[in-house]
């Protein structure tokens, strides 16, 4: 379903009809609402705006889009990733409804988020460009705003938009998205290898239909909210300092500038809001990787799960969950995990009785099942995340760190009754609380 149909349709949708500014105001709330889907209907500096955050916060939000139970989510998006399914290509659509032709993106409710910000952001945009050799990439780059049709952008080096624009000798043109659906957002994210199409992937999630840019050949999610059209250019700006996934300040660099040829939107249109180091940002960071650690991981063991927690901003811990066949299969698991998602710093190793959702049965298995003279597994000096604030870091070389996997599997050759949990029977209270 479409962004907007995803917020009529949220049982739990928080609506706040007072009036609220982008300065600092709007962000405070919707990080105080936490996970709770927030549509903000009278925005001051804004008014023919209406502004949605935390849509992407909790996973059952992208259980409810996709139809599809929680945990089957992760085979979902492995499946997609496997058997792409191209999108279909239609001549109109609402995402091209309204038609400016002479942006200005002052009029658009970016948000400014913390003190501390280099002005106001937008982090919510899918960016869709065209890799002369592998063809379309989708991606995000938080961009700043700078002036009425420029923008200073994030772009990550050697991924990419980065590896397209090295073979591109003038401007390398974009499509900025905002308000997508909840399987573009996640398709975005997921990074398939080079010449996999990631709204081929969206479309395999749920249908995703797309139509031509009015000022390039690129295409884009027909039912968007919001179309940024624009070129990265090789002028430079300042970008930064701000919030990054670990809920610590980016620094400030020289970013590629974007200058924006045409803004369209739909009539009424809902701009998408999206946190810097909140629950969306992490929610987003984190479980597109599941399917490739659980992929890699069932390639050594049988794997039954693969998490990303929260607790480790989403991106350097998990929890793998296996059906233990052998005395190896932990340290096989966890090694495997960190070619999954080179990122990984920590991981924790569960049998299939343990939810690897809920930390406290995790808590559990450790407690109950490790001992850290045999099944604490260290690795010095390893690749690791640019974000880790904790790692070692080297302007022009990958970061290091070192990583840490504990086995909370029970022993090989251990009579697994021990360590079984007692189970209480189940009862409808309802009979009983009358």
């Amino acid at each position: 379903m479409s962004f907007r149909d995803f917020i009529a349709n949220t049982p739990s949708l928080v609506t706040i009809d007072q009036p609220v500014s982008v300065e600092f105001e709007l962000a405070n709330i919707a990080n105080a609402l936490r996970d709770q889907v927030v549509l903000f209907t009278n925005v001051k500096e804004h008014p023919n705006w209406r502004v949605c955050a935390n849509a992407c916060a909790k996973r059952t939000y992208f259980s409810q889009d996709l139809d599809t139970p929680v945990d089957e989510l992760l085979h979902k998006m492995a499946n997609a990733i496997t058997n792409p399914v191209p999108p279909e290509i239609v001549q109109s659509a609402p995402c091209q409804e309204v038609v400016i032709e002479q942006p200005n993106l002052f009029d658009l409710p970016f948000l400014l988020h913390l003190p501390t910000d280099a002005g106001y952001y937008c982090a919510s945009d899918v960016a869709i460009i065209e890799d002369p050799d592998t063809g379309r990439n989708m991606s995000y780059h938080r961009i700043l705003r700078v002036s009425e049709n420029q923008l200073a952008a994030r772009i990550i080096e050697r991924r990419g938009t980065h590896t397209a624009m090295q073979k591109t000798e003038g401007d390398l043109p974009i499509a900025l998205c905002i308000g997508v659906t909840l399987g573009t957002h996640l398709a975005a994210s997921m990074g398939p290898p080079p010449g996999v199409d990631e709204l081929a992937v969206a479309n395999a999630l749920a249908p995703t239909p797309l139509v031509k840019c009015l000022t390039n050949d690129l295409h884009v999610p027909a039912d968007a909210e919001i179309v940024l059209e624009g070129r990265i250019t090789h002028k430079r700006a300042k970008e930064g300092p701000f919030m990054d996934l670990t809920e610590t300040m980016d620094v400030t660099r020289d970013g590629p500038v974007i200058e924006i040829d045409l803004i369209t939107h739909r009539r009424d249109p809902i701009y998408h809001a999206l946190l810097p180091g909140g629950l969306e940002h992490k929610m987003l960071m984190g479980m597109p990787k599941e399917p490739t650690i659980f992929a890699e991981v069932n390639k050594m063991v049988d794997c039954r799960n693969a998490v990303i927690t929260p607790g480790g901003t989403s991106w350097l811990h998990a929890v793998v969950q296996i059906e233990k066949k052998s005395a190896d299969d932990p340290r096989l698991a966890i090694e495997a995990a960190y070619r999954g998602h080179g990122s990984l710093k920590h991981v924790w190793v569960v049998d299939s009785d343990v939810d690897p959702y809920d930390p406290a049965q995790v808590e559990w298995a450790m407690a109950t099942r490790f001992q850290a003279d045999k099944d604490l597994y260290i690795f010095p000096n390893m690749p690791g995340s640019s974000l880790d604030p904790s790692g070692t870091h080297v302007p022009g070389e990958k970061s290091r760190t070192a990583k840490l996997g504990l086995d909370c599997t029970i022993e090989w050759g251990r009579e697994p009754d021990k360590f079984m949990r007692g189970e209480y029977g189940t009862v409808d209270l309802e009979q009983y609380l009358q």
